[in-house]
This record gives structure tokens, sequence and C-alpha cells, in this order.
């Protein structure tokens, strides 16, 4: 059998997708040959035909011509689900971010003033009109606005931090490897189920720079155990003339208790408590994008600020416009309970999520598939993103039994689709939790399972 060369297939797939120059196809044209070489290898091709040829380049130009980085649906009943983009934007972010993308902007330009300006202006003055905090400044994300603060506050000196709370988070983000690479000495006081107020006064040095506090966002330590208070640690801080900070990774301007969930504190009631530096997440409970908020006393803020690694650290044009335009939404907490997605999903009510489950299993049911089986389940859903990590959220799925599939091989199945698929098995039954569903996804899902029926009657 006859491999054609890379420059004979460029020129074949130049008369089958005219409108791209020949140069395009050089990648694509290695690719056939080695697909071709390989399976000539095993003994899987022993004839190329011209109809099988012209199938395997275009399947390898869509797969070349795919993004890598594609839009999945979320069936998991994971809201903020970090392998998975985190939080999806507001439709008045997604606006700004094209506005600003498509034209130019003033992102560091003085406007009245018709000279260079600062980028951080654009969220500055509404995160201080929300929070009503004293200085403001954005960073690329949470990991980079902990970094920063430390570094800046506490270069060469001691950071005393309860034993308890030196998490590490996803992508093994440590507070100790943090704190080593800000330059600062840890100075861990207490137990890891108990911390008390005198554990931090008898660590207190000549070398102490900071107390710091990291809110545990992503676990719960419970049983015997006792941590000291945002409210007792300021007023510690007070006492010695040290500055306190706190990491809360995932903060939130809603109160959730008011909505019958677990208390958990907001960026505003701990502001209140007098913190002086508070650093969270944009792209978490917040459902703005990927940056890290910096928040506290003005002159801390400034000195952050001059910081050189800033440069390094700061948030781009789109983030800025995404991000600006979620925190407009959060003047009134109707508004943004109503737009912002993660807030919407989390705060769906019960009710709610089970018609939507029963509108989607009785579609389902009506492909007539007779190797499958769908039912109304009722499950538990959660936050995610290291948020809220005790949290359950009563949450409805359509349960998918099959005689033909495992729940692993199914699960594999639906992934491969396109758009993917990502659902989860619970108790050995595969789930479709409705609870982040967009009203797009639900076709998509029966398309899913009609192309699934197709094929086992073609294969029967």
């Amino acid at each position: 059998m006859r491999i054609p060369s890379v420059n004979e297939l460029k020129e074949k797939y130049s008369q089958i997708y005219s409108n791209y120059p020949i140069s395009y196809f050089l990648e694509p044209a290695r690719r056939v040959t080695q697909i071709i070489r390989e399976k000539w290898q095993k003994g899987e091709l022993k004839k190329l035909h011209d109809v099988y040829l012209e199938n395997l380049m275009k399947k390898v130009f869509e797969e070349y011509e795919t993004p890598s980085l594609k839009r999945v649906i979320n069936a998991t009943g994971v809201v903020i689900h970090t392998n998975l983009g985190r939080s999806p934007l507001s439709e008045e972010a997604i606006k700004e971010i094209v506005k600003i993308a498509k034209f130019y902007s003033n992102l560091e330009f003085d406007l009245e003033n018709g000279k260079r300006g600062s980028r951080y202006v654009h969220v500055e003055e509404i995160l201080k009109e929300i929070t009503g905090v004293e200085g403001a400044l954005v960073v690329n994300n949470n990991a980079a606005a902990v970094l920063i603060s430390l570094n800046t506050l506490a270069c060469g000196k001691e950071v005393i931090v309860s034993r308890g709370e030196l998490v590490e988070i996803g992508g093994s983000f440590r507070i100790p490897e943090v704190m080593k690479w800000a330059g600062c000495i840890l100075k861990e006081v207490g137990t890891t189920n108990k911390t008390h107020l005198f554990d931090y006064e008898n660590a207190i040095t000549e070398n102490t720079a900071l107390l710091l506090k990291v809110h545990k966002s992503n676990f719960a330590i419970v049983g015997f155990s006792k941590e000291v208070s945002t409210q007792e640690l300021v007023t510690l801080g007070k006492k010695y003339g040290l500055p306190v900070m706190e990491d809360l990774g995932s903060g939130c301007f809603v109160d959730f208790s008011k909505y019958g969930y677990k208390k958990e504190p907001t960026v505003q009631e701990v502001l209140k408590a007098g913190i002086d530096i508070v650093t969270f997440s944009g792209d978490k409970l917040l459902g703005a994008t990927q940056a890290g908020i910096i928040l506290g006393k003005k002159e801390l803020i400034e000195k952050i600020r001059r910081n050189p690694l800033n440069r390094a650290l700061r948030i781009d044009k789109l983030t800025l416009a995404g991000l600006e335009a979620t925190l407009r939404l959060y003047r009134d907490e109707n508004l943004a309970v109503k737009h912002i997605p993660v807030l919407k999903m989390i705060l769906t009510p019960k009710d709610e999520l089970k018609r939507k489950a029963y509108n989607l299993c009785k579609k389902l049911k009506k492909l007539n598939i007779p190797e499958f089986e769908f039912k109304i389940v009722e499950t538990a859903s959660k936050t995610g993103g290291g948020a809220l990590p005790t949290l359950d959220l009563p949450s409805y799925a359509v349960g998918i039994y099959s005689s033909k599939f495992s729940p692993q091989r199914l699960q594999k199945i639906l992934r491969d689709n396109k758009p993917s698929i990502i659902v989860r098995i619970d108790e050995d039954i595969l789930l479709i939790d409705v609870r982040c569903l967009f009203k797009e996804d639900y076709l998509e899902i029966i398309k899913a399972f009609e192309r699934i029926k197709n094929e086992i009657e073609t294969t029967s």
C-alpha cells in the first residue's frame, strides 16, 4: 500500500477547503500520514480507498480546527466547579467584555485630563461603595493577592497564624509555601483543632509584622475545636500596633443565612470587624471574572499598590470589564441574585429544580430507547470552588439506568459528546443534576441521547 506524501495531502486538502491557503494544511497532512502509517503497521489498513482517505482528512482537519478550550455542559451539580471554569458570567459582564475586547478603551487613560491614568480606578470606587472600605486593589487571582500583601507588609518579618489555618487549596496552593515565597517568617501557634487568643499574644515579638487569619473555606473542623474570631484578632492587633490580615478565599457580598443556608462571613462583615486587609477571589461566590481582590486600610493598600510585584500580577482589560459589570449588580442585592448565575444556581428553589428534572426526564423517556430507563432522583448538589464546604444543596437529577452500558461507559460517551456533558456517578447510578444547567443545555442533552439511540440501532 502506498502512503500519500505530505505534499500530496496538502494539495488534496486545498481542493476540499479552497478558502484556506495551502500552507495551512501542513500539520493536518502530517497527522493523516502518521495515522495511515500506524494503522498499516498494525495490519488494520491494507488498502487505502479514496472515500476512507477523504473522510479521514476531514476528521483530522475538524479536530485540528477545534479549539482546545471549549464549552462543556455542567451536569455534576457542583456550582463553582474549578475544573470547569468556576463561575459562569452574567449577561451584563459578557456584553461589557465583548465591547471592550472589540474596541479600544480607556484602560490606562484619564479622559478628564487627557493623560495616562491607572487601570485600577475602574473597579476601586465601586468596591469602596459596596463595602465601605477605605482602599481597594485588584490583582490577577487570590493567590496573587495573598502573595503581594504578605510580601509588602511582612517581608523578612514574622507572620503569626493558627496551625489549624495552614490550609492547602486546589493546585497545591499552600499557605506556608506562599509565605516562604513572599519572604515572610511563618510563626504558627495553637494546635490543629484549638487555637486561643493567648497563643497569638504569647508569640508576638519585636520581629512580628502581621497577624494572619485564613478562613477555612474548603474544609471544616468540628467537635472539640476553638478558633479566634476576626474581632478578637483585630483587638489584639490594635493593642500591639500590628496589622491584621484575613484571607477569605471565596469572599461573598451576600449573606446566605437570609436564604436558609449556613452562615458564612461576608466581606462587609469582616471589614466592619476592623480588619486591616482582606483578600478573596473574584470568580467564586462573587460570580465574576478571575481576580484577587484586596480591600482594607488606605495606607496599607497604597503600600501594596507600590510593590513592584503589582505590575507582574496586574489584571487585564477583559478581566476588569467583567469584574466591573458584575460589581455594578451588587449595588442592589436583588439584582445580583437575579442576574449573577452562581447566586441564581445556589439559591434556586427546590421545587423549581424538581420541575426542571421532571421535564428533562419526560423528554428523555419520549425518545423510547429500550436499553435505557430514566427516573427522577432526589440528590444533593455542592457549592464547590472551596466555598461553603459543609453545605449540601437539596437538588434533583435524572437518574439513568442502562442494560447496555455501565455508568462509567455512559459517562465516557457523554463526555465525548460535542459539547461534552459532564455528569457524576452516585451509588452506581449516573446522574444528570439540573442545578447548573442553562436552558440551552437541555436541548444538547436530548440530542446526545438521540445520537446514542441512533448508534445502538445502526449497530444492532
